[in-house]
């Protein structure tokens, strides 16, 4: 596979591996109930940001050893870590990966996920040759599902009570691109 060469650079922002020094960059996001409303854990405490941040800083590229790309969004302007964003080989044989982000409330609304995501979408297509990138949200998490459909994401389908989180039953969205929907250059504008 590819071999990256780090930070990833846009016109805003630079991606780059998470390093022990994120810690409290980290817990500033995961430690908020309005960002875990919607995913798998309850707010983190320091200890479990700390255990998080300790399996980020290996999933660096999607190689032989790695099914893993996970990278954190630095705002260039003032070296601030507002968000995160992944990459995950989901079927090597079938070209699917995965894409997964999470980004401080203070930084949302800029387009800084965009810029974002349209820099890991690229690199799924033109550098690992991904031939489909999906992702999920839940219904509710409005913000997730406009960023997929900024990103040129198609919904595919919503699955029903698919998964029991936080004491419910929640569906699923489906969103997904395919390589060849994907201009060169970074995809829709």
């Amino acid at each position: 596979m590819a071999t990256l060469s780090y930070p990833l650079t846009t016109a805003r922002l630079l991606l780059r591996p998470f390093s022990n020094g994120d810690l409290e960059a980290v817990f500033a996001i995961e430690s908020r109930p309005d960002v875990m409303r919607f995913l798998y854990w309850e707010p983190r405490s320091r200890e479990e940001s700390r255990a998080a941040l300790d399996r980020r800083v290996k999933m660096t590229s999607l190689d032989a050893e790695a099914a893993a790309l996970r990278l954190a969004v630095i705002r260039r302007d003032s070296g601030v870590l507002i968000g995160d964003f992944s990459l995950r080989l989901r079927s090597r044989e079938d070209g699917q990966g995965e894409i997964g982000f999470m980004f401080h409330p203070a930084h949302q609304g800029h387009g800084y996920a965009t810029e974002a995501g349209r820099a890991m979408l690229t690199l799924g297509f033109e550098t690992y040759g991904l031939h489909r990138i999906f992702g999920s949200c839940d219904p509710r998490n409005g913000a997730s599902a406009h960023l997929m459909e900024r990103l040129g994401m198609r919904l595919e389908g919503r699955l029903r009570e698919t998964e029991f989180i936080k004491g419910e039953w929640c569906d699923e969205l489906i969103y997904a691109i395919l390589a060849d929907e994907w201009p060169a250059g970074g995809g829709p504008q």
